[in-house]
């Protein structure tokens, strides 16, 4: 049915447009986006219109959920299938925003054979199959995380199974060199977060392979010449795997 799909998704942008206006002030408040060239740009717009036309968001606690933080959320998660296309976000359609952190109850079985609760206050999560839960808050004001963007890789990770920091890799790409890359830079990090110190990535990205992933995702897109520096084999495999060089086109 995939013809379908895609007959749907052009009367979508036949039938439908973003205003300029506030199209022009989700670019002008999310500074990533700036080096994006005019092809590109239009292109972001269209799959978030499209992108708008197929996923459902719903507010919780209370929240509402107004028309500037759809663009906003729909402009990056789209920037990280800019080159993919929005396939790749199939399978699901919701998402649920908060206004703050929210609550999620946890359990888990040790070796021993207890059970172990507890209350993980979270500001974004993702299932698979399911929806992208964010907090709104966070999403504005967080500045050492994205957690759209941390999310909506998680949902890529998520393509061929459970998120474990290995998305589904294109034909050409090498799965020994991606591990290779990934697994050097990852135990490097655990080893710097396990010594006590300050790491320019946020800590979090030491809770498992999935997580480094995701919070590498975060810095390939917000602060790319950087992370090309500390992690330049991982940046290339990202750059094969999103086929963007954001570098390229943020200088500073």
């Amino acid at each position: 049915m995939g013809w379908l799909k895609q007959w749907r998704r052009r009367r979508v942008l036949a039938r439908h447009r973003i205003d300029d206006a506030p199209w022009q002030r989700t670019l002008a408040r999310l500074p990533f986006l700036r080096g994006l060239d005019a092809p590109q740009t239009r292109r972001l717009q269209e799959l978030a219109l499209v992108f708008l036309a197929e996923k459902e968001f719903s507010g919780a606690r209370g929240q509402k959920v107004g028309d500037a933080m759809r663009l906003s959320i729909a402009a990056q998660a789209c920037l990280l299938v800019l080159e993919l296309g929005l396939d790749w976000y199939d399978g699901w359609s919701g998402i649920v925003i908060y206004p703050s952190d929210f609550r999620v109850r946890r359990s888990e079985i040790d070796e021993t054979g207890v059970m172990h609760e507890w209350d993980d206050e979270l500001a974004g999560e993702s299932w698979p199959g399911g929806p992208v839960v964010l907090s709104w808050d966070a999403a504005q004001h967080d500045e050492y995380a994205n957690v759209v963007i941390h999310e909506f890789a998680h949902k890529l990770d998520m393509a061929n199974g459970d998120a474990d920091g290995v998305p589904p890799l294109h034909r050409g790409m090498d799965p020994a060199a991606w591990r290779a890359a990934f697994e050097e830079a990852y135990a490097g990090f655990c080893e710097a977060v396990d010594r006590g110190q300050d790491t320019w990535l946020d800590p979090y990205a030491a809770e498992d392979p999935a997580e480094f992933f995701a919070v590498l995702s975060e810095a390939f897109f917000e602060a790319p010449n950087e992370m090309r520096r500390r992690y330049p084999d991982a940046y290339a495999q990202l750059r094969l795997f999103y086929r963007q060089d954001p570098a390229s086109r943020l200088k500073a």
